[in-house]
């Protein structure tokens, strides 16, 4: 997930959460340089006070949020007394008083906060809570997804001679996993070519098959290729376990195989898997 995709995330993230909640304004803003989190994308704000906004650990609200790993609120941010005051000036500026934040995790360290605003000095209710926490939820699975895939891609063209031919699997079936996942198309073809020349490399140039398997189902056998259980493959892929074991069972039946295992091992002769 490129820079540009990774603001779009957070974007989305915050429309959603205003147009579930009804707050009228939302902001937030990813960490680059591990402390200072600078205010990125707002929604609903009438000025340009908050926009840029550096915000240091343990200052503020959001400050106090990063600190402390978890969601914070105040009912009258100018009156609060349980956080410091270097940021009253653009708070109050744009007006307002009661002020939610919620860090986005990632592999626990923080990467960003996103903050949900009124206006008047009212308690948060526990819909807006929860709603702010499931924005949050689903940014922090976008930074996940990224940071995998980057992982992936950076092992892949640093990678050493000689791989054993188990990792060469496990990078392929991990790749599968994750490329559905991606936003971006660009990145997710990146991710299939990648696939492709795992395959190519195991097997050689394709040859010519007459069975064919969809997608999902290619998903399916190489999550399952290293050993692993419906229930686990089903976690890495994003689907239900019943899920995984219909896909199974549609590519044992293509593939004239009666166990998973011969199913792999065909799919390898075919060159549809490494």
């Amino acid at each position: 997930m490129s820079e540009r995709t990774e603001t779009v995330e957070l974007r989305a993230a915050l429309l959603r959460l205003r147009r579930a909640t009804g707050l009228p304004v939302v902001f937030g803003g990813l960490l680059h340089d591990g402390r200072r989190l600078r205010i990125a994308e707002l929604d609903g704000a009438v000025t340009p006070a908050l926009r840029g906004l550096a915000v240091s650990t343990g200052s503020g609200l959001g400050g106090k949020c990063l600190r402390l790993s978890r969601p914070c609120a105040v009912t009258d941010y100018p009156a609060a007394r349980h956080i410091t005051h270097e940021y009253d000036r653009p708070v109050s500026v744009e007006g307002l008083r009661s002020v939610i934040a919620v860090p986005l995790v990632v592999r626990r360290k923080v990467r960003g906060v996103l903050y949900g605003a009124l206006r008047d000095a009212l308690p948060i209710g526990e819909r807006v809570f929860d709603a702010a926490v499931a924005a949050a939820r689903d940014v922090e699975q976008a930074l996940a997804v990224r940071d995998e895939t980057r992982r992936l891609l950076a092992a892949e063209r640093q990678a050493v001679p000689g791989p054993s031919w188990e990792e060469v699997r496990q990078a392929h079936g991990e790749l599968r996993a994750l490329a559905p996942r991606v936003p971006d198309p660009e990145l997710r073809a990146r991710l299939l070519a990648v696939c492709g020349r795992l395959e190519t490399a195991a097997t050689g140039p394709a040859r010519p098959v007459e069975l064919t398997l969809t997608p999902r189902e290619l998903d399916v056998l190489a999550a399952v290729a290293p050993g692993a259980t419906n229930a686990a493959a089903a976690d890495r892929l994003g689907l239900r376990p019943e899920t995984v074991k219909g896909y199974l069972r549609s590519a044992m039946r293509k593939l004239g195989a009666r166990t998973r295992w011969e199913a792999v091992v065909t799919a390898r002769r075919a060159g549809l898997l490494p």
